[in-house]
């Protein structure tokens, strides 16, 4: 089974729902698919979380799927996001200097594509 972890970074929504959809998408052709949410995109969380925003119902349903690894610790506190990370129950992820490590993923025989 293909391993994928896709990794985000960037703070646009736009963006973040590309990784969204792409999750879903290889999820439903067998990937074993993951999503870690790194850098600026960490701000994009209490957005989507929101109820009343557009793509809410697509995070949800990534969220629910479990297709979330989790959120990156350090990036998340700087850009002052934690608590509602935290409200959301997504983990947060502090592996390499309180970020995420994406040699893990790699020795793990995970492909990885940043957003």
């Amino acid at each position: 089974m293909k391993k994928v972890a896709l990794f985000s970074f960037n703070g646009e929504v736009m963006c973040f729902v590309h990784v969204l959809l792409n999750a879903l998408d290889m999820q439903a052709r067998g990937f074993q698919v993951t999503v870690v949410v790194e850098g600026a995109s960490v701000q994009v969380i209490p957005e989507l979380a929101r109820g009343d925003h557009p793509m809410h119902d697509l995070y949800e349903q990534v969220k629910q799927q479990g297709l979330f690894a989790g959120v990156c610790r350090g990036c998340a506190a700087k850009l002052q996001v934690l608590q509602a990370v935290e409200t959301e129950g997504l983990p947060l992820l502090a592996d390499m200097s309180g970020h995420v490590s994406m040699g893990r993923y790699v020795e793990e025989g995970w492909q990885v594509i940043t957003f």
